[in-house]
């Protein structure tokens, strides 16, 4: 059961408390309790049947606003064991890998459980989000992660302990050409309209991703640095099941507004991590060579 609450707080509920100075507070109702501040308490049980949006006070006088927490909210609070994917990357897989109500999705490094929020978020309780965490521990914190979200166990979700190595493919497609599904498999293969791979070595994994999407399918990776961008880039060319990979990294400008006082935050999110996309060609076809001519001194002599 997937709880979207509206109406009035309820104990159990998450709450997000904002300062003047728009510092934000992540608490969970419950009675009798008081949240506690350098400003002053705030008491659980004032906000409890107090609609969403209310303005309270803490015992010293300062206002917080009170709202449940935005997505993006959650995901800078929630318990980390693997660094989190920001909301402004994660805003850019659901949007340019297309992830859309029903899909089948695969995910390759659960982390914390962030972007697995954003993907069951945008698949609904109607597709599956198959994700693979190799390290236990960390497996456990985005368990906790996603059921405090969405207040319970999501029916779209299935969390596997493992290397995502261990999926079934067709036999074929886990070679380095388009290849065809073997029908003669002894498994029934994974088959997905999507894979994103959040992992320290994705280029390792190119082949399984072309064998567990189904043609037109996209598969999306997210690096950190300048040298995973070129392996995994090059690993998908190199591969030869996909159309010609995009790469590209966001970067998140405030803008303070303050009468005719505008200008840009002294602030910003800059670099977090590079995106690459690539869509799945149909069984047995090739990718087209590339046209465009690369950079002088971009390879070595003996690829020249």
């Amino acid at each position: 059961m997937i709880r979207q609450r509206r109406g009035p707080f309820a104990p159990g509920d998450q709450v997000q408390l904002t300062d003047p100075k728009g510092r934000k507070h992540l608490l969970i109702l419950q009675e009798g309790r008081t949240f506690h501040t350098h400003r002053g308490g705030v008491a659980h049980d004032e906000l409890i049947g107090a609609a969403e949006g209310s303005v309270v006070k803490s015992s010293g006088g300062t206002p917080y606003v009170a709202l449940r927490p935005l997505l993006a909210d959650f995901t800078l609070s929630m318990s980390r064991g693997a660094a989190v994917v920001y909301p402004k990357d994660a805003a850019q897989i659901v949007a340019l890998a297309d992830i859309f109500p029903g899909a089948r999705v695969l995910e390759a490094g659960a982390g914390s459980g962030a972007l697995s929020c954003w993907l069951l978020r945008a698949i609904g309780a109607d597709g599956l989000l198959l994700s693979y965490e190799r390290r236990a521990d960390f497996a456990e914190i985005a368990r906790g992660n996603v059921e405090r979200f969405f207040g319970g166990p999501h029916p779209a979700w299935q969390l596997r302990v493992g290397d995502v190595a261990e999926l079934a493919v067709p036999s074929e497609a886990a070679g380095q050409t388009g290849g065809q599904p073997d029908s003669a498999a002894g498994d029934e293969p994974d088959s997905f309209d999507r894979v994103v791979l959040d992992m320290l070595a994705p280029w390792e994994f190119a082949s399984l991703a072309a064998g567990a999407l189904i043609p037109g399918g996209v598969l999306c990776c997210y690096v950190a640095t300048t040298t995973q961008l070129s392996r995994t880039v090059e690993s998908i060319r190199e591969q030869g099941s996909f159309d010609e990979p995009s790469a590209w990294e966001s970067l998140v400008r405030g803008w303070h507004v303050d009468g005719l006082a505008v200008r840009p935050e002294h602030r910003m999110v800059g670099h977090t991590g590079f995106l690459i996309t690539a869509r799945r060609l149909a069984w047995g076809a090739e990718a087209p060579p590339r046209r465009r001519r690369p950079a002088k001194g971009s390879r070595g002599e003996s690829d020249q």
